[in-house]
């Protein structure tokens, strides 16, 4: 028992490597899952029509969009916690000049 789980345990190591490089292989493993041909070669034809049109993958442009959400979402944030501390200057400066003429 030991030993067929020992042999299992090495041969997964092992081929783990396999999986790696026919994941380069996109449009054969669509084919594979679904056995749909047509499906694969839509796939890879807008793939490489993007590809050719902008420059990137549609991969790189999902992410340069998120990257770019990000830091828009970190300006916001730097913007709101000026804004913030701002206000909370400028009504003590008011409250002051209050004082002051009281």
């Amino acid at each position: 028992m030991i030993r067929k789980l020992l042999l299992l345990l090495i041969t997964c190591i092992f081929l783990s490597a396999c999986a790696q490089s026919t994941a380069l292989i996109g449009p054969a493993i669509t084919v594979g899952n679904t056995g749909n041909i047509m499906q694969a070669s839509f796939s890879y034809g807008s793939n490489l029509a993007v590809k050719e049109a902008t420059g990137m993958t549609p991969g790189e442009h999902v992410s340069s969009y998120v990257g770019d959400r990000k830091e828009e979402k970190k300006l916001k944030k730097d913007l709101l916690t000026y804004l913030e501390s701002h206000v909370k200057y400028m009504r003590k400066k008011i409250s002051q000049k209050k004082k002051h003429l009281n």
